[in-house]
């Protein structure tokens, strides 16, 4: 059974920084791409981050040289280090496989604010 649990959303003030982790169950990770997508309430889920199975990444031009995506195929973990956040970047996370249209986690909502 495919799970993905993300977790590490919180509060934090404009300019604060926060973890997001993603914890993969059932599936053959380390030869997936994997993916952190954003949603805003009202508004179709955001492509923020990307990372191969071989570990190059991809980043929304939104967030390029903010946010940091990574992995541990040995943990089945995947990552993204969010630095100088800002007030719009306030979304609920998900982390997805790439091309896995069908399988979301519950998501994580991170909040930036004063």
């Amino acid at each position: 059974q495919v799970q993905l649990v993300e977790s590490g959303g919180g509060l934090v003030q404009p300019g604060g920084s926060l973890r997001l982790s993603c914890a993969a169950s059932g599936i053959a990770f380390s030869i997936l791409n994997m993916e952190w997508y954003r949603q805003v309430s009202g508004k179709e889920r955001e492509l923020v981050a990307r990372i191969t199975s071989g570990g190059s990444t991809d980043y929304a031009d939104s967030v390029k040289g903010r946010f940091t995506i990574s992995r541990v195929n040995a943990k089945n973990m995947v990552y993204l280090q969010m630095n100088s956040l800002k007030p719009e970047d306030t979304a609920v996370y998900y982390c997805k496989i790439e091309n896995w249209n069908n399988y979301w986690g519950k998501g994580t909502l991170v909040t930036v604010s004063s």
